[in-house]
């Protein structure tokens, strides 16, 4: 059974009193990394357990790796969105330091460093960042995704300070929970893929490493709010730690129809044009005309919104309406490199991009944020131009 003392709960294991200590620390508290440094300098563990992923961990031990990011690589991978998204939340807790006058991750990085001091192994036990976000957005149903999104957004536009209801919250949560914590409390949808499911995770990356490298004693560096569920499926054991990490690893799969869907659209829209033509071939020009002049607007506004070079704006408005019958390529991929390509981000840029994100005027005057956001409004533009064109189409056609 666990035991349970302050904010450390020890879980002593059947395999000759192997033990695994979770401290449950609050992100924004400078008590939390004192505390970490207290239970390391005592010599108790032969290994440190922390609620880092890889990206996570790297961006933390060396905050200049993003100034090798390859932008094209970015955009061309389709990875723009996701890039963006984890950018919001490096730049809530960003503000979030600000606001409290400490380092973000400070707990983290108190224990990594007292790691390497004391010559432990490091051990990165929570998932994936991006395969978390994906299985959130997977686990609600898309017209509830904008909830989300607006919840993403409020966090990094908003200026107002962190009220005292919100900083307790905090004290139990991490950066996840809390971006979304009026909705994660309440539905089981976002409660599973963000906090249920890292527990069992955390829980079996810790007995998968324990297992094959048998250390004895383990402190686990987490968020309050993940000790109890850890400890709960430690206390209950994992039958086989590999095969669930292999699990809840696992990327969501579109749906079928999913996947058909913008194929099945441009079918559509080009039968338009076929049946406008066949009509007449002053309908079938208007036809065409009406589809350039939506579809190209609209994803040209997304640019200019933006704050896209010209030459990206004009782009959007030509590439956008064939794009958007080509669904294996986006209007954002274009204007997205071609915006890199107009205006390459300097060292200044990916040196400064995590402070100039926390403000919004920043997401604009950083080039780096910028041509994300040209990538995600001229697509969304685009987007947007198609199922308004697809209409007025098939409302001329009948």
């Amino acid at each position: 059974m666990p035991i349970q003392k302050n904010n450390t709960t020890s879980i002593v294991t059947s395999e000759q009193d192997a033990r695994v200590v979770l401290l449950g620390t609050a992100h924004v508290s400078r008590a939390s990394a004192e505390e970490v440094r207290e239970q390391l300098d005592s010599g108790d563990y032969d290994a440190v357990a922390v609620e880092l992923c890889n990206s996570r961990y790297l961006s933390l031990i060396d905050p200049d790796a993003i100034t090798r990011m390859d932008l094209f690589q970015v955009i061309r991978e389709g990875k723009a969105s996701m890039v963006a998204a984890q950018l919001a939340l490096s730049a809530y807790q960003q503000r979030l330091a600000e606001q409290f006058n400490i380092e973000p991750g400070a707990e983290q990085r108190q224990a990594i460093a007292q790691a390497q001091k004391h010559g432990l192994p490091v051990l990165l036990i929570d998932r994936d960042i991006g395969v978390t976000l994906r299985r959130v957005v997977a686990n609600v149903s898309w017209w509830k995704r904008a909830g989300l999104v607006g919840g993403l957004l409020a966090s990094v536009l908003s200026r107002e300070d962190v009220g005292e209801e919100e900083i307790e919250k905090l004290k139990e949560g991490d950066m996840l929970e809390t971006t979304f914590s009026e909705f994660a409390a309440e539905r089981k949808d976002l409660f599973d893929p963000l906090i249920a499911e890292r527990d069992r995770y955390m829980a079996a990356r810790i007995l998968k490493e324990r297992s094959e490298h048998g250390y004895r004693n383990i402190l686990a560096v987490i968020g309050a709010g993940h000790q109890k569920g850890i400890a709960e499926q430690l206390d209950r054991g994992i039958e086989d730690p590999a095969g669930v990490i292999r699990e809840l690893e696992v990327l969501p799969k579109k749906r079928k129809w999913l996947k058909m869907l913008p194929w099945v659209i441009a079918a559509l829209i080009i039968s338009g044009f076929v049946m406008g033509f066949s009509k007449s071939s002053a309908l079938g020009w208007n036809l065409i005309a009406e589809w350039v002049m939506i579809n190209g607007t609209l994803s040209a506004l997304g640019a200019l919104i933006a704050g896209g070079h010209i030459v990206t704006i004009l782009t959007a408005f030509v590439a956008a309406p064939l794009t958007s019958l080509n669904p294996t390529i986006g209007a954002g991929m274009v204007t997205g490199a071609v915006e890199t390509l107009l205006r390459k981000p300097r060292v200044g840029d990916f040196e400064s991009l995590r402070h100039d994100v926390t403000h919004w005027s920043g997401w604009w005057k950083n080039r780096v944020s910028r041509i994300l956001l040209v990538f995600l409004l001229s697509t969304l533009g685009s987007a947007a131009g198609t199922y308004i064109a697809g209409f007025r189409i098939f409302d001329k056609l009948f």
